[in-house]
């Protein structure tokens, strides 16, 4: 029981930069890591330091919150913000990597700006930020890495090409990532929500047809909600998941199971 010993899913003293943290998927992971103990570095392409209400509520409940802004469309802005970061927190023990957009088109129809904002702000930005933030867990010889996956990462969808191309790359990123990672004590895996009721997802929920089809295949007979995350990014965070690599867990309602 020696193991076992405290809270391991106690994430005190760790710092957590979170992705796309203004709202929905993003906004709530932060919380249930802060719940558990971890200061968060917030980021998204929204939030301006000293004018989020975000950071008011992190602050209001006596939670240490480090704001950023960044467009992750722009490879510039990502790496300003990069230097800024690692300027202002040399040790970041958790990373998790939540922005992202989807445009929905047929694909006859699908331009090529849908594509490239798209690949740049889901797959290639997230690319980055995980190869710089994770050098500094190198040197440190730690670190969680999470991803934000997608059912897509496993299906095709419809009208949505781009999206499910950089989704299907983030799968195969987190097992790149952990081939090379995982024996220097570094854990990457992913998340893949189900269909939760998030501004992403608001087009298909006030679709009748496609609400209706959706809601029919999942077992648990509901749209998820943003804090049935939570649970899956705490133990992907912490001591728990310290022999998970390169994995993604499936939080679905029962979806793939169909």
């Amino acid at each position: 029981m020696e193991h076992f010993a405290g809270n391991i899913f106690s994430l005190k003293n760790k710092k957590a930069l979170v992705t796309g943290c203004s709202k929905g998927i993003g906004l709530t992971i932060a919380k249930g890591l802060a719940e558990y103990g971890a200061d968060i570095i917030g980021v998204s392409r929204s939030m301006k330091p000293g004018e989020s209400d975000v950071e008011n509520i992190f602050k209001n409940a006596g939670i240490r919150f480090y704001p950023y802004q960044c467009d992750f469309n722009n490879r510039k802005s990502v790496y300003t913000f990069l230097d800024q970061v690692k300027t202002d927190h040399p040790q970041i023990d958790i990373l998790v990597n939540n922005a992202g957009t989807i445009k929905r088109n047929p694909i006859a129809e699908h331009s090529d700006e849908y594509w490239d904002e798209v690949i740049q702000t889901n797959l290639s930005s997230q690319f980055i930020i995980t190869r710089e933030i994770g050098k500094t867990m190198l040197s440190h010889g730690s670190g969680k890495i999470i991803f934000i996956a997608s059912l897509l990462s496993f299906q095709g969808g419809i009208l949505v090409p781009g999206y499910a191309a950089s989704k299907g790359g983030i799968q195969s990123l987190i097992k790149s990532f952990a081939n090379e990672w995982a024996s220097k004590g570094i854990n990457i895996n992913g998340i893949a929500p189900g269909y939760i009721a998030t501004d992403n997802t608001e087009a298909l929920r006030k679709d009748p047809e496609r609400s209706t089809s959706i809601l029919s295949r999942i077992p648990a007979g509901r749209w998820g909600k943003p804090e049935d995350l939570a649970g899956a990014a705490i133990f992907l965070a912490s001591k728990a998941s310290d022999y998970v690599d390169g994995t993604i867990v499936t939080v679905d309602g029962g979806w793939m199971g169909r």
